[in-house]
């Protein structure tokens, strides 16, 4: 006999989703299974954000249907990792890199539970999954840029969850980073995690299973070679696509067309 297939992580019929009252996207179709890394691209303003927020119990939807994890969004927390673009509360206490790795398994145990042997080494091998073993002792404020995001991507390993939500998780990454976080990403897709990522890199999204294109809308979505094309993506944001040798080179245009919802603070208009 057959087995059933695995029920999808994220499934959306008809879901619109904005701020308030006023809508950012309406009418979207989704499903991500697990294992499968979905990509969403576009500008700011185009919808990304907060689709990710909506996906993570953030923001509430406005229509439609979403289930995540099998239930509401925000109800499986120890079971979905989130990203975010912004860390405000990131020097308010003199936290180490290990701290906030550490803060990936409290989703497990509660702020004040007691972490056991095998948190700490999902913790441990989280900082070395991102090369990052050697900074566990620092203080994060006194990290660089790039740092600091990796520290915030072990965090996120740490977690061992089902669902990755990560919101451009490569921003002010170096190489070396992006090595670690390329390598990261495969590695928790074979073990069944599903994925969905925003990002502004046509070679990220490139190396998805699917990819949505937003601009305050979905243009297209589908498989990367169906959907990343020169049309589709200056209908998004104004840029062509190019093969350059084995890479894809985005290339701007002066007539771009950026949308912008306009809504919510500046900081959750992506």
């Amino acid at each position: 006999m057959t087995a059933d297939p695995a029920p999808p992580a994220v499934e959306a019929h008809g879901l619109t989703i904005g701020y308030g009252t006023t809508p950012v996207i309406e009418g979207l179709d989704l499903r991500v299974a697990p294992g499968e890394l979905l990509a969403l691209v576009g500008t700011n303003g185009s919808g990304k954000s907060t689709l990710l927020k909506t996906l993570v119990g953030l923001i509430e939807p406005l229509a439609g249907r979403l289930s995540v994890l099998g239930a509401l969004p925000g109800q499986q927390p120890a079971r979905l990792a989130y990203l975010s673009q912004f860390h405000p509360n990131a020097f308010v206490l003199p936290l180490r890199a290990r701290d906030v790795v550490r803060m990936g398994r409290f989703a497990n145990h509660g702020l004040l539970g007691r972490m056991g042997r095998t948190d700490e080494d999902l913790v441990d091998e989280a900082l070395d999954r991102m090369g990052i073993t050697a900074l566990a002792g620092r203080p994060l404020r006194d990290l660089s840029g790039g740092q600091q995001q990796r520290t915030y991507l072990a965090q996120v390993l740490a977690r061992r969850a089902d669902l990755l939500v990560l919101d451009e998780p490569t921003a002010g990454v170096d190489a070396a980073g992006r090595r670690a976080y390329d390598q990261a990403l495969d590695e928790e897709l074979g073990r069944g995690a599903a994925v969905v990522v925003a990002t502004h890199e046509v070679a990220e999204a490139a190396r998805a299973d699917r990819v949505l294109l937003l601009a305050g809308r979905v243009v297209a979505a589908g498989p990367p070679a169906e959907v990343l094309d020169a049309d589709r993506l200056l209908e998004t944001f104004g840029v062509g696509l190019q093969r350059l040798g084995v890479d894809l080179v985005a290339t701007e245009h002066p007539h771009a067309h950026r949308p912008s919802d306009g809504h919510g603070p500046p900081d959750q208009r992506r």
